[in-house]
């Protein structure tokens, strides 16, 4: 059986961090039942593509399976008195409502914790409710904008530039995972819940590193230096005559053994480059000596000789290659379910693996009428709360 079987999941989340967060908890046999307003999730439509099946934007796709869907309007008292209901039976939950939103509807996290002691609340906003920036909204890009790590990616003296995934969406997404598992590892020994502020701009200060360990310790204002970095040489990409390959290699050792592989004992003794820190000072200079060596290589056999002599190295792939490849599938990180395609869970464990294939990203509301019913309401009421629009079961 999974790890989190038996643990029950309140999502009210939309978007990406919060989907993200409960996705990999329900691949773990948490029971995640996904909340959503009577519009839907913003993302079902941030397409295309769009799923045949469902009409759900494969942004939706991607980070919603193996959960059941509701949809109720906790705008309403009785839609609020259903969440209720659930929460009485549930050990988390979660939302990404603006700061101030669920104190509006009465259901801030101190009335919770009064009404529900043991459960876990986990809140993920833009920057918290206070200080110089709380209750601001918060989106990914604004937010590497905001915590700096624009500044620091993009071509080497070129503009600050969005990294290409959200990764800062991702990042509180999985910190908010960890910090759901200690909440309840706590709680184990407690017997009380407790409420996580988890916020999109301390998960990106707390990732910009090592830029921010470079500045702290006396370092320069930290630039964008394209695909090198600060702190080892080389340690970057080189052009081949077939695909470029990305080149790590990180001690003396390693760059000893890439020379060899290059045929150029000169440059493994020159003295300019016998340590890590005078090839970083010297880092355009060496760089420039190694491309002509690399670019008459093929960039998959080089790739492999250099890795072969313990030299850390890769080709560049682009997304088609990754999905497409034999390890991916040998890892099982692209999942079929009832062929739907989608990426899968990298947390694997011996005893308790995910089950990242059980259950298909919901349509909306198809689960309305089932988790109310085991919630305790009668066929009747169910269609009384579905007539008055304080829950769905189909797009209003």
């Amino acid at each position: 059986m999974p790890a989190l079987t038996g643990l029950r999941v309140v999502d009210l989340t939309r978007i990406l961090a919060g989907p993200f967060c409960t996705q990999w908890l329900a691949d773990h046999g948490a029971e995640v039942i996904k909340v959503e307003p009577p519009q839907g999730d913003d993302t079902r439509a941030w397409g295309p593509p769009f799923d045949p099946a469902s009409g759900a934007a494969s942004y939706f796709m991607g980070v919603n399976r193996n959960k059941r869907g509701i949809a109720l309007d906790l705008r309403r008292e009785d839609g609020r008195a259903v969440l209720r209901r659930l929460l009485a039976g549930a050990d988390v939950l979660i939302d990404n409502f603006k700061s101030g939103s669920m104190e509006a509807w009465g259901l801030g996290h101190e009335t919770l914790q009064a009404e529900f002691p043991r459960l876990v609340q986990c809140r993920v906003t833009g920057f918290g409710a206070d200080g110089p920036l709380g209750g601001l909204p918060g989106y990914d890009a604004v937010v590497q904008a905001q915590a700096g790590l624009m500044s620091v990616n993009g071509p080497e003296s070129g503009e600050p530039t969005r990294l290409g995934i959200p990764l800062v969406d991702i990042s509180v997404g999985m910190s908010s995972a960890i910090g759901i598992l200690m909440a309840l590892r706590e709680r184990d020994v407690s017997g009380q819940g407790q409420f996580l502020d988890m916020t999109l701009y301390d998960a990106a200060v707390s990732i910009l590193f090592p830029y921010g360990a470079n500045y702290m310790m006396g370092g320069p204002v930290p630039k964008p230096v394209g695909n090198a970095h600060p702190n080892i040489s080389p340690y970057e990409t080189f052009p081949t005559r077939s695909v470029p390959i990305f080149v790590a290699a990180a001690n003396d050792s390693q760059y000893r053994r890439l020379c060899e592989v290059l045929a150029c004992p000169e440059l493994a003794a020159d003295p300019r480059f016998v340590t890590g820190p005078k090839r970083n000072g010297r880092r355009e200079e060496l760089a420039a000596l190694l491309r002509p060596l690399m670019a008459v290589w093929d960039g998959e056999e080089l790739a492999q000789a250099l890795m072969a002599a313990g030299v850390p190295a890769g080709p560049v792939m682009d997304v088609p290659g990754v999905l497409d490849h034999p390890h991916t599938a040998h890892r099982g990180m692209v999942v079929e379910i009832d062929g739907f395609r989608t990426l899968g869970n990298p947390i694997r464990m011996s005893r308790t693996p995910a089950e990242t294939g059980a259950r298909r990203p919901p349509v909306f509301g198809q689960d309305t009428r089932a988790v109310l019913a085991e919630a305790g309401y009668t066929p009747e009421e169910i269609e009384a709360l579905l007539t008055a629009g304080a829950a769905f079961a189909a797009p209003s």
